[in-house]
């Protein structure tokens, strides 16, 4: 029998026409805790963290923040890949990382799969770019789905270990969402629902920038969390319009 867990969280996720993506509150210090900030953004279906198969009424609770706050550093934690091999989250290598919590069933986290194909391309070459896909969905599910959708990062399956991965990182009730992290395990940014293009090229940037010392760890949080910030007003108008 399938846990129940994995069911409870895909029917409480986000339900309805009213959408919303959640960014980074920037620090003043290092030591400050890094929270999520929610900005309502309403029907941006595009941008929207997905309704699960069998979601809750439309006047169920919508998904929150999580309470706790987002940790300085990736996990140590360790999930199985489709040969259910175990897989560390946190690295040794040195190289920039994305983690992109997903699932079969999410109609964004779907739409986000070419964009990260070619991210995993262009900076995988030049910036040593590893994206990690971490499914919190069945290892069935995500087989079947992988066997008609090229995919060409690494993929985890955690089921509710996957679950309980995306909490570690402060986020619980919403996807897709995806992690940046630096090559020292430092979380730069957290894009919470669909991420663009030009959003991940932004925060992308930043991670070059920082490895280059060209900037601080606290100012490229900052500038992030204004990017994400005039990307969903950007996207707002222009669905207010069409």
């Amino acid at each position: 029998m399938k846990t129940p867990l994995l069911w409870l969280y895909a029917a409480v996720v986000l339900v309805g026409g009213a959408a919303g993506f959640w960014g980074y509150q920037h620090w003043a210090h290092d030591s400050q805790p890094l929270r999520i900030v929610a900005v309502t953004i309403p029907s941006q279906a595009a941008t929207a963290p997905a309704a699960a198969p069998e979601a809750a009424p439309a006047s169920s609770p919508t998904a929150k923040p999580d309470d706790h706050a987002i940790p300085e550093e990736v996990p140590d934690l360790r999930l199985p890949d489709m040969e259910g091999q175990p897989h560390a989250l946190r690295q040794n290598g040195g190289r920039p990382r994305i983690y992109n919590f997903w699932a079969s069933w999410c109609e964004p986290c779907r739409r986000e799969i070419p964009l990260l194909n070619a991210l995993q391309a262009r900076y995988g070459h030049t910036d040593r770019l590893e994206i990690i896909g971490v499914a919190v969905d069945f290892r069935d599910a995500v087989n079947d789905f992988l066997k008609k959708t090229r995919v060409n990062y690494t993929s985890l399956v955690g089921e509710d270990e996957g679950l309980e991965a995306a909490q570690s990182f402060g986020v619980q009730m919403a996807l897709p969402f995806s992690v940046f992290a630096d090559e020292h395990n430092h979380i730069v940014a957290v894009k919470v629902g669909e991420l663009h293009r030009d959003e991940a090229e932004v925060i992308l940037g930043q991670l070059r920038a920082l490895r280059k010392g060209a900037t601080t760890l606290p100012a490229a949080r900052a500038l992030i969390a204004e990017a994400l910030k005039a990307s969903s007003l950007k996207r707002a108008k222009q669905s207010a319009r069409s």
